[in-house]
């Protein structure tokens, strides 16, 4: 009989060491897997917006029609800020703006067709090219700036 008991007690000794030896490796477990593949690396920086850079090609200003002189363009991308203001006394004022090809005298873009007196920013996207602007303007004295995107600092 007391070696029954004491068959017992060991197997009782090893199901508590066994369920120690479980329960230890159930926790190295758990462990293993939450280092695993978790680091968190920091987010990316966000870039700021690229910003572009341009030069002024021409400055124009006047009253009534005209053709301005050619200009190059390398790049092709053009800023054109403008300003047309109605003179006193002057009946149904108008302002527009094209730029064309020096090369063949097409219409390559309208740039402004306000319709009247007012002031703004306006964009041209061609190839790079040789143009000259035409003003079609009544009752408005106007001037513009023709800028030319050089580059991305």
């Amino acid at each position: 009989m007391i070696e029954q008991s004491n068959r017992r007690i060991r197997g009782t000794r090893r199901k508590k060491s066994s369920l120690r030896f479980l329960r230890v490796l159930r926790l190295l477990f758990v462990v293993a897997l939450a280092s695993c593949g978790r680091t968190q690396s920091p987010p990316p920086a966000q870039r700021a917006a690229p910003k572009v850079v341009y030069h002024a090609l021409g400055t124009w200003s006047g009253r009534g029609n005209k053709q301005t002189e050619s200009f190059t363009s390398d790049t092709g991308t053009l800023r054109v800020k403008w300003e047309a203001t109605a003179l006193p006394g002057a009946q149904s004022p108008s302002f527009g703006l094209e730029a064309h090809s020096a090369i063949s005298g097409r219409l390559l873009q309208t740039v402004v067709d306000a319709g009247e007196p007012g002031s703004g920013v306006g964009y041209v996207q061609q190839d790079p090219h040789v143009f000259y602007m035409v003003v079609e303007a009544a009752g408005v004295s106007w001037k513009f700036t023709v800028e030319e995107a050089i580059g991305y600092p």
